[in-house]
């Protein structure tokens, strides 16, 4: 597989950062919050986040956010489910997600 091919890849995968109150809080613990593609499995999610943002990661958990059912003025609709990725990374490094690729 060529660089570019997998360069293409790495932002296939690394859909976007998740910023909420509770995933920038993991920043302390030098933790970050993806959205990631619903295929991607935890090395391909190691690799990425390693090339992209040029930090050595110590750890992928991943979890998929189930779809929820929504109401709004009285219609049922549907939110979509994601698979999210919490990543570790080593001690000492940082990614800054409010700056972009």
């Amino acid at each position: 597989m060529s660089t570019e091919a997998t360069r293409s890849r790495w932002y296939e995968i690394i859909r976007s950062p998740i910023v909420t109150e509770k995933a920038t809080s993991m920043a302390e613990h030098n933790q970050v919050a993806f959205r990631v593609a619903p295929d991607a499995t935890k090395t391909e999610i190691k690799a990425a986040v390693e090339g992209l943002f040029n930090v050595k990661v110590t750890a992928v958990n991943t979890l998929a956010a189930k779809s929820k059912v929504k109401r709004f003025r009285g219609r049922i609709g549907r939110r979509p489910g994601y698979k999210k990725a919490v990543v570790s990374i080593a001690e000492g490094q940082a990614i800054d997600v409010m700056t972009g690729v």
